[in-house]
């Protein structure tokens, strides 16, 4: 009931019950037991006072109970008081029976045998006995009941709160952090859904609590004059100490709970940023590479100043891309000074970033310097090569009877001499001066061309020197006296027209041609004299001379290098492919090479035979032949399309090139076997080459690209005229040959389609992209993982299909990576459908299957890439549907 004795114990009554003796030993012993765990530690250590009610009752009661109590009372004792029957037989029984069987009990406590309760008030107070033994303490039996309940389930309450945050705990320790963000944010929502929703559970739990514990002190609130029993006050520590136990478990929850929160926000920081940096990386290496690509330095002022143009846009293009990358490393280095757990992979990353940064500021600094560079030579061998011109047109000009006279050779002088002191100014400094300044950009075709100029203003020189000298005599020349003679024609000798030999590039193109018009021609005087007098014809000639002076020098370049190109296959098939048959020379050849000739050099005899026989090389020679006549040249002049023709009329016979590039990568994997055997050296040796064979295994490829840029140059000079269609036509040619050689070296490249790609029609385009998939059918991972990761694809696009392959770069015993596409995927094109736009990213587009049961959103590099699939994808669909109709 909650009373205590004088020095604590607490109390149990047994009261007076009929059927005590029929209650089973174990209902007896759980009672006895729990009610013994009630009490503190404290106050169970003092011991327990335990008072027998069995006035109403027999001897063989009072009996029964203490042996029931000796035997099973699992709590330390202090005293048992007995009040004895009250009806004199049994309480005289009573008396004897305790003196006769007290050893039988065996309680070690005294056992007080009372009378009546007034004897009892003489050891405990009545305020800590209940009315049924004459007290004050108030209790009620199912009020006592129902706190107890209540307190067993609030404490097991608290167990499993307690063991429920165990629980998470032990699985956020457990827990792996994901790799990609979709999924550390999906751990991170699913972590803090728990966390807030055991948060709830310690709430309900700690109500409960408060609630118990008003519930027991409910008494003393409603009236100041109530006290709590002992066992009350028993109660309400433990529920207090079980709201201390919860607080604590929550104190320590909370703790681990932001470390794993926080560990988890910066696994959700690391992979954005890992993304990120993917993005950027992808982003900065396309940049780079774009640089990279710039390797062109020009050939002329024109030229140059484009490419300085282009590297500007460049530079101004990746600008917002290099911020965003410093942008990155620098919340990298926040994340780092924030004591992030991941420093290891955050700082290289960083690193990387600002090496790339780095990188292409240095490289864009070292392009601008060569550009400026190279504008500055270009700028002089054009002062140069005007100079030359100005000089010839000034020769030219000088009228040949005003030079025949003192006056008219002295003002002449005076013009030869005040141009010469022009000559510092607009020449090229001295030739090893000048080629020392610009060796870092001499490149074979410039220094040639610079030969050529120097050669000229030395040609230019030697006239204005000779010139000199001949206006020096007419000038300073003395008045002799005339002795008339009488004329005999007949017998006049005939005087040949001396013949004058000029440097190719010393005078205009018409110049020429009527300077051997004159070696036909009897002049009088001298060659001087022949010279002036073809100028003056020369001189109306100006205005073609201009445009006729570049036409020739792009035609006369592409004849003698076509004439070069010619020779250079033959002494390869005749000094290195015909030499593999040599008798004399099979020892030398290498195991790996026998057999394998047509694999080495591939369709080069091919290509022989026909620059041979057929191309430029005569065509271009009958073409100039034309040239004799001033009228012949006009003509040409006005029509450049006889040029475009050569290309245009062997435009089927120019794809064997196709074939040779598509056996290159054969051939060089053949050569890096055997390219330093003796067999190799001795032919170099004998035809005197500086350079190795696979560097002339090359020209053919590298010959099909100096095609279009001379093309370029003609069409140039040649625009608004009416031969530019031509030109642009025979450009679009050869540009077409390049793209289908450059697609079809990607092609060959396929790996893992089972069908013919022979059989898929013409090979329209080929490109990466990033794809994403959404599937009507199909599981629901694919469509949320496509929402996320894009897969990196190379797109082949065929009149019949369009496939999907995965890019895989491989390295090649040490050398550079070669390139290899694995077949995944392939859409029909006759069930194909596009969506051009795609709402947020306008370099997306969309290509559907089957009425949209498989989308595939595609991200092009630029709009402009886009917008010429979405075209030629367009063209594919609507020949389709004229063939329907």
């Amino acid at each position: 009931a909650g009373g205590r004795g004088k020095d604590g114990a607490p109390i149990i009554t047994f009261p007076e019950f009929a059927g005590f003796s029929d209650i089973p030993d174990e209902d007896f012993l759980n009672v006895v037991t729990y009610l013994t765990s009630i009490p503190s530690l404290e106050a169970a250590s003092i011991g327990f006072i335990i008072i027998i009610d069995r006035r109403r009752d027999k001897w063989s009661a009072v009996k029964a109970s203490l042996m029931r109590i000796a035997g099973a009372f699992p709590g330390n004792l202090q005293l048992v008081f007995v009040l004895r029957p009250s009806r004199f037989i049994q309480r005289a029984i009573a008396d004897i029976g305790i003196k006769l069987y007290r050893d039988d009990f065996k309680m070690k406590v005294p056992i007080i045998m009372l009378n009546s309760v007034s004897d009892l008030h003489g050891y405990i107070d009545k305020s800590q006995l209940t009315r049924e033994l004459g007290g004050t303490l108030e209790y009620g039996h199912s009020q006592w009941i129902h706190h107890r309940t209540a307190i067993e389930n609030f404490a097991m309450t608290v167990k499993t709160t307690a063991q429920m945050l165990q629980t998470f705990g032990t699985d956020l320790a457990e827990t792996e952090l994901p790799n990609d963000v979709q999924c550390t944010e999906g751990l991170l929502f699913m972590h803090t859904d728990h966390h807030s929703k055991l948060k709830d559970e310690l709430k309900l739990a700690v109500k409960q609590g408060a609630t118990l514990l008003t519930c027991i002190r409910e008494p003393v609130t409603r009236s100041a004059n109530s006290k709590l029993s002992p066992d009350e006050l028993e109660n309400v520590a433990t529920v207090e100490r079980l709201l201390a136990q919860l607080d604590e478990t929550e104190k320590a929850f909370d703790q681990f709970w932001t470390k794993h929160h926080l560990k988890l926000e910066q696994c959700l920081q690391l992979r954005h940023f890992e993304h990120d940096f993917r993005e950027v990386k992808l982003a900065l290496d396309n940049l780079m590479e774009a640089q990279a690509g710039f390797a062109d330095i020009g050939d002329s002022v024109p030229r140059v100043e484009h490419l300085l143009r282009e590297q500007k846009q460049l530079e101004e293009n990746g600008q917002e891309l290099l911020e965003k990358a410093q942008s990155l490393a620098l919340h990298g280095e926040q994340l780092i000074q924030n004591n992030h757990y991941a420093v290891d992979s955050i700082r290289p990353k960083c690193v990387e970033l600002r090496r790339i940064c780095d990188d292409f500021t240095n490289e864009t600094k070292k392009k601008y310097d060569i550009l400026g560079k190279s504008l500055e030579l270009h700028k002089q061998l054009d002062k140069a090569s005007q100079w030359c011109e100005a000089g010839i047109y000034l020769l030219a000009s000088q009228a040949v009877d005003k030079c025949q006279s003192q006056e008219g050779a002295e003002t002449a002088l005076v013009e030869i001499e005040k141009f010469l002191v022009t000559a510092k100014e607009h020449q090229l400094s001295n030739p090893k001066e000048f080629y020392n300044q610009f060796d870092m950009i001499l490149t074979p075709e410039i220094k040639a061309n610079a030969q050529r100029i120097l050669k000229k203003l030395e040609d230019v020189q030697e006239m204005f020197d000779k010139r000199h000298v001949s206006l020096k005599k007419l000038a300073a020349k003395q008045t002799r006296p005339v002795q008339p003679v009488a004329p005999h024609p007949e017998s006049s000798p005939k005087r040949a027209s001396p013949k004058i030999t000029r440097p190719a590039g010393a005078l205009p193109a018409s110049s020429l041609v009527l300077l051997q018009l004159a070696a036909r021609v009897q002049f009088p005087g001298t060659a001087e004299s022949v010279f002036l007098h073809v100028s003056v014809h020369a001189s109306r000639t100006s205005q073609i001379e201009q445009t006729l002076a570049f036409q020739s020098h792009i035609i006369n370049e592409l004849i003698e290098t076509e004439r070069v190109y010619v020779e250079e296959l033959q002494s390869i098939i005749e000094g290195y492919a015909s030499e593999m048959d040599n008798p004399n020379l099979v020892h030398l050849i290498p195991s790996v090479l026998q057999n394998k000739k047509e694999i080495l050099f591939g369709n080069l005899p091919e290509i022989y035979e026909f620059h041979n026989r057929h191309m430029l090389h005569y065509y271009l020679l009958s073409f100039l032949s034309l040239r004799i006549f001033l009228k012949e040249i006009e003509n040409c002049i006005e029509k450049p399309e006889l040029l475009a023709q050569c290309f245009l009329k062997r435009k089927e016979d120019l794809q064997i090139y196709e074939k040779y590039c598509q056996n290159k990568p054969r051939s060089e994997a053949l050569w890096r076997q055997c390219g330093d055997s003796i067999f190799f050296q001795e032919c170099q040796r004998k035809l005197d080459h500086k350079l190795s064979l696979d560097a002339y295994l090359l020209k053919p490829v590298q010959r099909i690209t100096k095609y279009q840029l001379l093309l370029k140059e003609m069409l140039k000079c040649s625009k608004n005229s009416e031969g530019t269609a031509e030109l642009e036509e025979a450009l679009a040619t050869v540009l077409d040959i390049i793209k289908s050689v450059n697609d079809s070296m990607h092609q060959i490249a396929i790996t893992g389609y089972e069908g013919d790609v022979s059989e898929l029609g013409k090979l329209l385009m080929q490109g990466s992209f990033n794809v994403w998939t959404d599937h009507k059918k199909g599981h629901n991972k694919v469509k949320d993982l496509a929402r996320f990761k894009p897969m990196q694809r190379h797109l082949f696009l065929y009149t019949k299909i369009l496939l999907f392959c995965k890019k895989r770069e491989e390295n090649t015993d040490g050398h550079e990576k070669t390139a290899s596409y694995s077949f995944k995927n392939s859409l029909k094109m006759s069930t194909v459908g596009i969506t051009e736009n795609v709402k947020g990213d306008n370099k997306k587009f969309e290509i559907w299957y089957n009425g949209r049961e498989e989308v595939y959103i595609i991200q092009a590099s630029s709009v402009e890439l886009k917008n010429t699939w979405i075209s030629e994808i367009r063209k594919v669909l609507t020949g389709q549907l004229e063939a329907c109709r």
